[in-house]
C-alpha cells in the first residue's frame, strides 16, 4: 500500500482505487456498504508510518509516495460541486438544468475542476439527463460530459457509465448544438483506440453521416472529425460507407460555400482503401470531382485527392479508372505535385504516373 487514506466509515483503502470508486458514481464504503456522510479522504499516517517501519526492519525500498497534487478544491467549492450533484437528481425541471449548465461551465474552465467533478460522481447522473425530455438539459448534459472527457482519466469512467447510448440518442435528437457537441464527444472518447470498436457498434455512424450531410458548419466539421477518427479502426469504414457517407462526401467537396473540402478529402483518404468505398466511389463518378480538386484547389488538398485516387487505381476497377483519369487530364497536376508537393505528395503522384506508364505499355489485348 502505497498512500492509505481513511474514508468517513473508518475503513481504509489505497488512496488511487477509492478515488475510482467513487469516480464511478459509488456512494458506498465498499467494505461495509454504508452510505458515505461525506466524501472526504483522510491520509492514514499510522498505516503509513507502519509500513515505513516494517520496510527499514526488512532492508526493502519503502514505497514512494504519489506527488502532491498542486491543487485541492475548497470545502466551498467541494459544497458547491456536491449540491449540483444532488440537483442532477431532482425531481424539477429547472434545478436540473441548471446544476447542468453549472457543471457544464465549470468543467470547461480548468483541468482542476474536471478531476474533481468526476471524482464527487457526477458522470453517472449526467449520462441519465442525456435522455431527458428538455432539450436545454440534455444540451447541458452532453456538453458537460464533452468538457470532462478532455481529462483523459474520465474518459474511462465516461465509457463505464454506458454514456455512448445516451451521446448517440442526442446525436440523433437534440437540438443543433446538442448533436454538435454529441459528435464532439465521440471525437474526444475515440482517442482511445478500444473505444472506437464500442462506438461504432453502437449505430453512431449513420448518425454521424446525417450530422455531416444536414447539419450547421460546425456540425459537419464536428462529423467529420469524429468520422475520421472512429474510421482509422478498419471495422467501422465498411459501417460508414453502408450509413452512405461517400456520396455525402464527395458532395462536400463540390461545394464552394462553407467549404469542407479539407475535411471531406481526410475522410476519404482514410475511407478509400476499403473495398466497398471503391465502389461506392466508381458509381458515384468521383474520379472527375478528384482531378478537378487537383487541378484547382490547395495544395494540401491536391495531394489527399491523389492520394484517394491512388487507392481507386488499385485493384479491380484500376484500369477503367486511369483510363477516365488520364482522360479528365491528370497528367499536368501529377507532374506539377511531383515537383511542388511535400514528400508524402510527391510519393503518391510518383507512384500514381507509374501505373499510368505502366498501364499504357501493356498490350491493347492485356487492357481489355
Amino acid at each position: 500500500m502505497k498512500d492509505p487514506v481513511i474514508v468517513a466509515t473508518g475503513q481504509t483503502y489505497e488512496r488511487v482505487y477509492i478515488k475510482k470508486w467513487l469516480r464511478t458514481g459509488h456512494d458506498t464504503c465498499p467494505k461495509t456498504r454504508q452510505k458515505l456522510r461525506n466524501r472526504t479522504l483522510t491520509p492514514n499516517y499510522v498505516l503509513r508510518s507502519v509500513i515505513s517501519q516494517w520496510c527499514e526492519a526488512n532492508e526493502i525500498t519503502p514505497p514512494e509516495l504519489p506527488s502532491k497534487p498542486t491543487w485541492a478544491p475548497s470545502p466551498a467549492e467541494c459544497t458547491d460541486i456536491d449540491v449540483f450533484i444532488n440537483n442532477l437528481s431532482s425531481s424539477n425541471v429547472d434545478d436540473q438544468r441548471s446544476a447542468a449548465c453549472e457543471l457544464r461551465l465549470l468543467a470547461k474552465h480548468s483541468m482542476d475542476n474536471r478531476i474533481c467533478i468526476a471524482e464527487a460522481g457526477a458522470i453517472p447522473a449526467l449520462v441519465n439527463l442525456l435522455s431527458t425530455a428538455d432539450p436545454r438539459t440534455q444540451e447541458h448534459a452532453v456538453t458537460a460530459l464533452l468538457n470532462l472527457s478532455i481529462y483523459d482519466e474520465n474518459k474511462e469512467i465516461i465509457m463505464y457509465s454506458g454514456a455512448v447510448a445516451g451521446i448517440v440518442h442526442v446525436l440523433r435528437c437534440g437540438s443543433m448544438e446538442a448533436r454538435e457537441n454529441a459528435a464532439a464527444t465521440l471525437f474526444s472518447l475515440s482517442a482511445v483506440d478500444d473505444n472506437k470498436i464500442t462506438i461504432g457498434a453502437s449505430g453512431a455512424l449513420p448518425a454521424l453521416v446525417s450530422l455531416l450531410g444536414e447539419g450547421s458548419h460546425r456540425g459537419k466539421k464536428d462529423a467529420a472529425t469524429a468520422l475520421f477518427s472512429l474510421c482509422t479502426f478498419q471495422g467501422n469504414k465498411t459501417r460508414a460507407v453502408r450509413a452512405g457517407v461517400v456520396p455525402t462526401l464527395l458532395r462536400l467537396v463540390t461545394e464552394r460555400v462553407g467549404s469542407m473540402v479539407d475535411e471531406s478529402l481526410a475522410v476519404l483518404g482514410v475511407l478509400s482503401s476499403n473495398t466497398e468505398c471503391k465502389a461506392a466511389m466508381g458509381k458515384l463518378q468521383a474520379v472527375p470531382v478528384l482531378v478537378e480538386v487537383m487541378k484547382s484547389s490547395s495544395s494540401r488538398n491536391k495531394e489527399n485527392a491523389a492520394a484517394v485516387l491512388l487507392h481507386l487505381c488499385t485493384g479491380e476497377q484500376q484500369q477503367h479508372h486511369l483510363v477516365e483519369a488520364q482522360g479528365c487530364g491528370v497528367i499536368v497536376p501529377l507532374l506539377e505535385l511531383t515537383s511542388n508537393g511535400t514528400a508524402r505528395g510527391q510519393r503518391k503522384a510518383w507512384e500514381l504516373l507509374h501505373r499510368m506508364i505502366c498501364f499504357d505499355d501493356q498490350p491493347i489485348e492485356a487492357r481489355a
